[in-house]
C-alpha cells in the first residue's frame, strides 16, 4: 500500500512537471512565431484573461473532483453580473451591495445545482444543463437583450483593471486570481472539505457508509462552484465595465478544459489547485497566440476541443493503468 502511495505521488509530480513544460513550450513557440507575444504588455493581457478563465476553472474543479460536472458556470457568471448591474442601475442599490448580491446569486445557482443532483437524483450534467438554460434566459429577459453598463460608478472598472500597487499593467484581477488560488489551495489541502470532496469522487457509496452525509457535502461543493462563478462575474464585468448577456456560453468549456489539463480527473477522486491554474494559463496562452496569428474564433474552439479530447483520452488511459497497478499490488 505504501508503495502504491509513493507511485501515485510520483505520478502526480511528473504530471505537474509535464504541464509546466507544456506551458513553457507553448510560450516559446508563439514567441518564436511572433516576438511581440512575449512582450510585457501581452503577458499581462494573458494573465488578465486568465483571471476569468482561472476562476471558472477553480469553480468546475470542485464538482469534477466528485465525478460530477457543472456546465452552467459560464451563464451563471453572466447572470450574476447582469443582476448586479440591473440592481445598481435600475434599483439604485449601493454598488458594494450589488457586488455582494451578484456573488450570492452565483452561490444560490450552485446550491440549486447541488440540490437537484443530490436530493432530486438528477445527473449533474442534466441539472447544470437546466441551470444553464434558465440563467441564460433570465439574463436576456432582465437585461432586455442589451449590455448592462456600470459607467455610473467611476471605480468599478478599477476592481479588475486597476494597477496593483501602481505597477503599470499589473492588474488587480491578477491579484484576485492568485488570492482565490491560495484560498482554494487551503480549502483543498488543509480542510476536511477537500478530503471529503475527493473521498466522494473516489467512492461515493463507501463514503456514505462511513457516516458522511454525501448529499449535503455535494450541495456544498456545487454551492462553492457557484460562488466562484459569481466572483468571476464580478471580475469580467469590471474588466468590460459592463455585463454582456450573450457572453457567458462557451466559458464553461474553457474552464473544463483548463481543469482537466491541470490534472483533475473527470472520473473523480483526483484534483489539484495549482495544476488547474497552470491549465487555465495554457488555455489563455493558446487562445492569445491563436488570436495573434489571426486564427478565427471558430477554429480556436475546434483546436481547444481537440486538446480537450486528447487530455481526457490521456486521463482515461492513465486511470486504467493506475487501476491495473492497484490490482496487481
Amino acid at each position: 500500500m505504501e508503495k502504491l502511495k509513493n507511485l501515485t505521488k510520483q505520478s502526480e509530480f511528473k504530471r505537474k512537471i509535464v504541464i509546466v513544460l507544456a506551458l513553457i513550450v507553448l510560450l516559446m513557440a508563439f514567441g518564436i512565431i511572433n516576438p511581440a507575444y512575449l512582450s510585457y504588455t501581452n503577458i499581462m493581457t494573458i494573465l488578465l484573461a486568465t483571471s476569468t478563465n482561472g476562476l471558472l476553472a477553480f469553480a468546475v474543479s470542485w464538482p469534477i473532483m466528485t465525478a460530477g460536472i457543472d456546465i452552467s458556470v459560464g451563464t451563471v457568471m453572466t447572470f450574476s453580473c447582469i443582476l448586479s448591474g440591473v440592481a445598481f442601475n435600475s434599483a439604485g442599490l449601493p454598488i458594494g451591495l450589488c457586488i455582494i448580491l451578484g456573488i450570492l446569486v452565483g452561490s444560490f445557482c450552485g446550491f440549486l445545482n447541488g440540490f437537484m443532483s443530490a436530493k432530486l437524483g438528477l445527473p449533474p450534467m442534466i441539472a447544470s444543463l437546466a441551470m444553464q438554460m434558465i440563467t441564460k434566459g433570465l439574463s436576456l429577459v432582465i437585461s432586455g437583450c442589451k449590455p448592462v453598463y456600470f459607467t455610473e460608478c467611476s471605480w468599478y472598472q478599477k476592481i479588475a483593471t486597476g494597477n496593483f500597487l501602481g505597477i503599470d499593467g499589473f492588474y488587480n484581477a491578477i491579484i484576485i486570481l492568485l488570492g482565490m488560488c491560495v484560498v482554494s489551495y487551503i480549502i483543498f489541502s488543509k480542510t476536511i472539505f477537500g478530503r471529503y470532496t475527493l473521498a466522494i469522487g473516489s467512492n461515493s457509496e463507501a463514503t456514505r457508509l462511513s457516516g458522511i452525509n454525501t448529499d449535503n457535502w455535494l450541495i456544498g461543493v456545487y454551492t462553492l462552484c457557484g460562488t466562484y462563478a459569481g466572483i468571476a462575474g464580478l471580475v469580467l464585468s469590471s474588466r468590460l465595465n459592463s455585463a454582456q448577456p450573450a457572453l457567458g456560453p462557451g466559458y464553461e468549456m474553457d474552464a473544463i478544459a483548463a481543469a482537466v489539463i491541470g490534472g483533475n480527473s473527470l472520473m473523480g477522486g483526483e484534483g489539484t489547485i495549482v495544476g488547474t491554474l497552470i491549465g487555465a494559463l495554457i488555455i489563455s496562452s493558446l487562445q492569445n497566440g491563436l488570436r495573434i496569428m489571426q486564427i478565427s474564433t471558430e477554429t480556436q474552439y475546434a483546436i481547444i476541443g481537440v486538446v480537450l479530447i486528447l487530455t481526457v483520452a490521456f486521463d482515461q488511459r492513465r486511470k486504467k493503468k493506475k487501476t491495473v497497478s492497484k490490482n496487481n499490488t
